[in-house]
């Protein structure tokens, strides 16, 4: 098996392990840190019979964040 095959099956495994930890995280009952989630910039329609939300800035502070700890690992390995 060549490279791309191997890299294909620890992205399985990898999907794999987070959405059981996602399941099962999603049962024991935690406390969201104030603030997240909820952030000015969020998108949130309420209409008569239907609610959609879609976390924007939240997602764009989580994107920032990943960023700059991946480029702090990739560049400390060097």
């Amino acid at each position: 098996m060549g490279e791309p095959g191997r890299v294909f099956i620890l992205f399985g495994v990898l999907l794999v392990v987070v959405g059981v930890s996602l399941v099962l995280v999603g049962r024991v009952p935690v406390k969201r840190a104030p603030g997240v989630g909820r952030l000015p910039g969020d998108i949130l329609l309420k209409g008569k019979n239907f609610t959609f939300y879609f976390p924007l800035t939240t997602c764009l502070a989580v994107s920032a964040l990943l960023t700059l700890i991946l480029w702090l690992l990739l560049r400390f390995r060097q």
